[in-house]
């Protein structure tokens, strides 16, 4: 009887064996076509992507699978891409998750869906905290909220 075969580096399992390729697609596709149509999110993804998705898309469904899979596709650098989106604002992040968060309902089961929206929730405080900390602001962004003379003693 062979031994049993193990995977060469298990800290590159994917998440969950039902995250396919097919399903990161599918969130994807699903999720960018909402963020066109939100009156929010829709001018500022339009106005960074312009009329030609696929690219942006490819991009993402790199992203996911190098986030859910462990692949390592994605070769990107995510927060300069979004520190030359000027007109976003801390809002539109509850709003795209709000977005990813229903996508995701909608097409996994409860277990995969939470993990989804568990790193898409941790993925968005890192490019908060990135685009808009500033010391001495709210707790909500890394600050102590308190005054800066206070927060000298």
């Amino acid at each position: 009887m062979d031994a049993p075969r193990l995977h060469p580096n298990p800290l590159r399992l994917p998440v969950h064996p039902a995250v396919t390729e097919a399903l990161i697609e599918r969130l994807v596709r699903r999720f960018y076509g909402k963020v066109r149509r939100d009156p929010a999110l829709g001018p500022i993804f339009a106005a960074a992507i312009g009329e030609e998705w696929e690219p942006h898309l490819a991009k993402m469904f790199a992203f996911w699978s190098s986030v859910m899979r462990m692949t390592g596709r994605y070769k990107g650098k995510p927060v300069p891409a979004h520190l030359r989106l000027k007109s976003i604002a801390p809002e539109h992040f509850e709003a795209w998750l709000g977005l990813f968060r229903e996508t995701a309902a909608e097409l996994c089961e409860p277990e995969v869906a939470g993990l989804f929206v568990e790193r898409a929730e941790r993925i968005a405080e890192s490019l908060q905290l990135a685009l808009f900390y500033k010391p001495g602001l709210s707790p909500a962004f890394g600050g102590t909220g308190a005054s800066p003379d206070l927060a000298d003693r």
